[in-house]
Parts: C-alpha cells; structure tokens; sequence
C-alpha cells in the first residue's frame, strides 16, 4: 500500500470514502467525547463514556447519539480527503482548516445541546433561566444565526486552536504510521499485508489523538457557545488555559482522551485498509480515458 503510486484524484476519493466510513461507525463515541470535554466543575452530568452514551439514550432516543452527524458526514468527505491525501504531499496545514473549523464548530454545538438540555432538567441552577433553547437548533439555523450576529469569521471560532491541534497531530502520526507500517513488510521490496496496515493507522492514530488532547479540549471549549451559568467562557486560547488550570487542574486537559482515541484508531485504520484495496483507483477506472 505504502509503496503503490497513487494519483492525487484517486488519493481524495480513498480519504473521502474512508472518512464516509469510518465517521459512521465511531460518532456516538465522538459525541461522548465532545460533553464530556465540555463539562466543568459544578456541571458534571457524565462520569465516563459508557454513562455518557446510557444517558444520552435513555433521553434523547438512540438517535440521540448522532446529534451532528449529517454535518460531519456532509463535510467529512472533503475533510478527510485533504488530511490523508494533501498531507502525504506536506502541503499547508490551512487547506484543511478551511473546512475543518466550520464543521466542527457546528457539530460541537449539535453534539454539545443534549447536555445542556439535561443540565436545564436535572441540574436547573446551573442554567441562567432563559439562555437555553427549548428546542435543539438545527445545523443550518446555527450557520444563519453565526453569519447574522458575527459574519463568516462566526464559522471560524477556534481556527487558531485548530492548527494547534492539527500540526502536532500530523507531525506524529504520519511518520509514526509509516515506520510501523515498515516493519510489517513482505520482505524488502514488498508492501505490508492490509492488515498491517490497519493495526499501524490504528495504533499512529490513537498516539497522535492522545498527544494531541490537551489542545482538543481547548478547541471544544473556545467553539462551544452555550454555557451554563457555572461554567466560564474563553476570550482565546491562552485565555482557555489559564482559567482551566485555575479552576480544574492539569487533569482537565485529559478529558475525553480516551474516547478521542477510540475515535481516532478506526478512522485511520480504515483509511489505510481503503487505500491498501485502491477503492479510488478502481472507482476512477470506470470513467473515460482510464
């Protein structure tokens, strides 16, 4: 897989179907991840990912658990395409955010609503009367109301803290993804069975997704918009830091790593099983002059 020549084309193709996949198989953990990064001292709906998920369904119905998900499949296509092909060429980090930081700031608040609704019925007083819609807004009344109060920079809260996160995140799992990839090969020359190929996306990918934690959480904070009326507000990321440190202590920058990672491992295992395969080699052969 590593040694094959792949086309730029066929490389986005590969990323998008990947992202298609592996996006649908691990977002309800995805969703835990993102409340229980979200929750602050006072506010604490969720002890760990499996309360989380229980939770969730017993108030939100099963799919409760995909709050979000038709805008993460929507612009997922795109975004895992850049990440997995335009990286292999170290081309700029910005190409990605474009899309990245829009998508996921309006996922965050989609995924985020359940919890403040649950915080408004069990835990009323942590909730400035008011301040809390009754009814969870959908993706495309979010992008109106971001665009009417602050314009298109609305859509780009936590760009800054997304490239902090997604620098690091690349520096470690591409090279770290292929030396373990390396050593599962046939022999010199040969390319690593699939299934190496898998184990060594999952494991470079759960790496990187740990390592990089600490600056998830701060982006998930920095783009949530509602709060409860215990809970602080960041002007930035410096500004994130310095009140999580105060208020909650060194621990907080851990929150939801693990689920991070559980999220993470398939999403780059399955894109490189889907690019061992060449399902976009074989997807573009059908059309003309191929």
């Amino acid at each position: 897989m590593a040694d094959k020549q792949i086309s730029l084309p066929a490389k986005l193709i590969n990323g998008g179907i990947a992202g298609l996949i592996g996006v649908s198989c691990v977002f309800p953990i995805d969703l835990a991840k993102t409340r229980l990064q979200n929750q602050q001292n006072g506010s604490r709906l969720y002890t760990s990912m499996s309360d989380c998920l229980i939770k969730t369904i017993r108030s939100e119905g099963y799919f409760g658990m995909y709050r979000g998900s038709a805008v993460n499949l929507t612009l997922v296509t795109p975004e895992k395409a850049i990440k997995l092909a335009i990286f292999s060429f170290s081309v700029c980090l910005l190409s990605q955010v474009i899309v990245t930081t829009p998508m996921e700031m309006l996922k965050i608040q989609l995924q985020d609503a359940g919890r403040i609704e649950a915080q408004r019925k069990l835990m009323p007083e942590t909730v400035v009367p008011g301040t809390v819609p009754t009814k969870s807004p959908t993706a495309m009344q979010l992008t109106r109301e971001l665009l009417k109060e602050k314009g298109i920079a609305g859509l780009y809260k936590g760009l800054g803290a997304t490239l902090l996160r997604d620098v690091p995140f690349s520096i470690i799992y591409f090279p770290l993804f292929a030396n373990l990839n390396t050593l599962g090969k046939r022999g010199a020359e040969g390319p690593a069975p699939f299934y190496v190929s898998f184990l060594a996306g999952c494991l470079a990918g759960s790496t990187a997704a740990v390592a990089v934690n600490p600056v998830d959480v701060i982006k998930t904070r920095i783009q949530s918009m509602n709060r409860g009326s215990t809970e602080e507000t960041y002007s930035g990321v410096t500004d994130c830091i310095s009140k999580i440190l105060k208020n909650e202590g060194p621990s907080a920058f851990l929150k939801g790593a693990y689920c991070r990672a559980l999220v993470i491992a398939p999403l780059f295992g399955i894109a490189q099983v889907v690019y061992f395969f060449g399902a976009g080699e074989y997807i573009l052969s059908f059309l003309p002059g191929n």
